[in-house]
């Protein structure tokens, strides 16, 4: 992996959280000396609940006297949870970051723990910039466990069907492609607008090709929308959504839960594509009949679009870290630590079929599609993380609202500007 590199190069950098609502429940240092922490990650079936599991008990060996209780929430309960937690003062000791302006507001109320001091040597050298995923003002909140690129996730078989022969690199090619697939019987594209975000990541890269790093590095410090790319990307966005890509039903489309999902569309081979992050084949692979990896799952960048000003080949996406509450026990730090072991990180992989940030744990990437997207990210000249997390809460609420609304065909490229904006100046 090039450690150049990190998915916050847009100069902010910050965390996305999930939480359980509620007491954190028991943690901290007791008259023993024994110890217990609160962890809460979002992994809630599968080899993702099992990873964490193994992991604290193999903290807790190397570790006795330290104790983890474990919550696993779902991802759309992440940040309303979490923030509950964090505003009552008893919120769980480690959480998971993502890298944005939700880490920054949260690091300004004084709830997130500095680790700067803390982290070691061989974390950092393997580590390399992703780190700074979760710096603010030169202080490090965070410890990244996964980086997870944006783009294209599609089915081989259903491209060979439909008699697709290269993956789209333009916008005008994918919709060729969109042509053959819904002529073949099978929903092009899927998308599981009911959660909006999964809408909302298509303006997002839709603004990637529109805007010039510049602009999105503005636009990380000011959290409003001035140049005039912006309502470019809600025109491109919508002259595409003219083209009826989506699957039947989109907006009431759940993104990763259950065979209907979009997700599921794709692992049982009723969509072709679905847009998403490196976590993709994991939760694909969740889905399918056998609960299998899908043998034919391909990828492609997010494609480029004619006039835009953003340099070819960027990327969006994600850094999935996490992080320690500013009255975490100590231990806490130590546990961030071993998570970014070799280890673990190759084990992090394995279980979530995703990318790990730990460069020396990259061999452990085996899956086709999956390297792929670790070869584009390698070779992305920048890489800007997700529009909502950067710009924190409530800012990305209403972004993502506003696009779900043009996707249903309520809102307006315009729009879109103008609640971001106005979400910008409340804030």
């Amino acid at each position: 992996m090039n450690k150049a590199k990190t998915l916050a190069g847009v100069a902010l950098a910050a965390a996305g959280m999930l939480a359980l609502g509620g007491c954190a429940g028991g943690s901290g240092e007791s008259a023993d000396g024994s110890t217990t922490l609160t962890l809460w990650h979002n992994s809630t079936t599968g080899d993702g609940k099992q990873y964490w599991e193994d992991t604290a008990a193999a903290f807790e060996e190397a570790n006795p006297g330290v104790s983890i209780e474990i919550q696993s929430i779902q991802n759309e309960e992440m940040d309303g949870k979490l923030q509950t937690a964090l505003n009552s003062g008893d919120a769980p000791d480690i959480f998971m970051a993502r890298g944005g302006g939700k880490l920054a507001d949260i690091v300004t109320a004084g709830q997130a723990m500095d680790l700067t001091d803390s982290i070691s040597d061989a974390a950092k050298s393997a580590l390399g910039n992703s780190l700074s995923a979760f710096e603010i003002d030169g202080k490090n909140y965070g410890m990244p466990v996964a980086v997870l690129p944006s783009g294209i996730f599609y089915s081989q078989d259903l491209f060979t069907a439909a008699g697709i022969t290269e993956a789209p690199t333009t916008i005008a090619e994918l919709e060729a492609a969109d042509e053959q697939l819904r002529a073949s019987g099978v929903s092009p594209i899927a998308v599981g607008a009911k959660d909006a975000w999964p809408a909302a990541h298509w303006y997002y890269n839709f603004a990637l090709r529109a805007c010039s790093q510049d602009v999105l590095d503005e636009a990380a410090e000011s959290r409003s929308f001035d140049d005039d790319c912006w309502v470019t990307a809600g025109e491109n966005l919508q002259s595409f959504l003219e083209t009826e890509p989506f699957n039947d039903g989109f907006l009431t489309t759940a993104a990763q839960q259950g065979a209907g999902s979009s997700a599921g569309l794709l692992a049982n081979k009723q969509a072709a594509m679905e847009l998403m992050g490196a976590w993709n084949p994991g939760v694909i692979a969740s889905l399918t009949p056998d609960e299998q990896p899908l043998p034919d799952l391909g990828w492609f960048p997010f494609p480029e679009v004619e006039g835009g000003d953003g340099e070819p080949g960027a990327i969006m996406g994600g850094v999935d870290g996490y992080s320690c509450w500013v009255n975490a026990p100590a231990v806490c730090t130590d546990f961030l630590n071993f998570l970014v072991e070799k280890e673990n990180q190759e084990r992090y992989a394995d279980a979530f079929q995703t990318l790990p940030a730990s460069s020396e744990a990259t061999d452990a990437v085996t899956t086709p599609a999956l390297q792929s997207v670790l070869q584009a990210y390698t070779d992305a000249p920048y890489n800007v993380v997700w529009l909502d997390t950067l710009y924190g809460q409530n800012v990305g609420n209403a972004l993502n609202v506003a696009v779900v609304d043009l996707f249903a065909g309520k809102g307006s490229p315009q729009g879109i500007v103008d609640a971001v904006n106005a979400a910008a100046a409340r804030s």
